[in-house]
């Protein structure tokens, strides 16, 4: 579905504010909850001017945070999309992570997205997540294997399982608490 565990919402959300990050990129974004939380909490001073009793909200070209998304269903977007991301790519991942130039986000996410694809796709997009960034790479994927088919959208289909194994195989080799996902971090910083 297009949204996540709403319990790994803090510890992803805290871990962006410690890397402080210029630029990210959040894959496989749904109905936009990491976008719109990220902007709110990275951007913060700068979504508003405030001078005396006026405040008004500041344009884009203020804001310091790029966050671009990809989102794979058309279907998802919404105004908010507009409003929490710089750029917006529609298509999959797996077509669009190719054509974006090597180390240009200091955070990638990939928040629920890998159990939709099967194991070999799954090492090469995380490969390609780790190619576009020069920081870390946070992914989350549920503990368990939930079966899951949606006709109307067939990328929201589950169709892999992963494990911390899996994940430090693929060069994910930090992990934060979560009781219901693995949420795995791979540090590019000293590639």
């Amino acid at each position: 579905m297009p949204f996540s565990y709403s319990n790994q919402l803090s510890t992803i959300i805290g871990f962006a504010e410690q890397q402080n990050p210029e630029s990210i990129l959040d894959i496989g974004i749904g109905m936009r909850q990491y976008g719109f939380l990220l902007r709110t909490n990275l951007e913060n001073v700068n979504l508003f001017e405030i001078d005396g009793s006026n405040a008004r909200q500041r344009s884009r070209d203020q804001w310091k945070v790029r966050i671009d998304g990809i989102e794979g269903f058309a279907g998802y977007i919404t105004p908010v999309h507009e409003y929490s991301y710089t750029n917006l790519f529609i298509g999959e991942a797996l077509k669009l992570l190719p054509a974006l130039g090597d180390k240009i986000y200091d955070l990638v996410l990939a928040i629920d997205i890998l159990e939709h694809f099967d194991k070999e796709q799954g090492v090469i997009f995380l490969r390609e997540c780790r190619r576009v960034c020069k920081g870390s790479v946070l992914v989350s994927t549920p503990k368990e294997f939930i079966e899951q088919e949606v006709l109307a959208n067939p990328l929201e289909d589950h169709r892999s399982h992963w494990t911390e194994e899996d994940l430090k195989l693929c060069g994910f080799d930090h992990f934060l608490p979560n009781p219901l996902s693995l949420i795995a971090i791979a540090n590019n910083k000293s590639e």
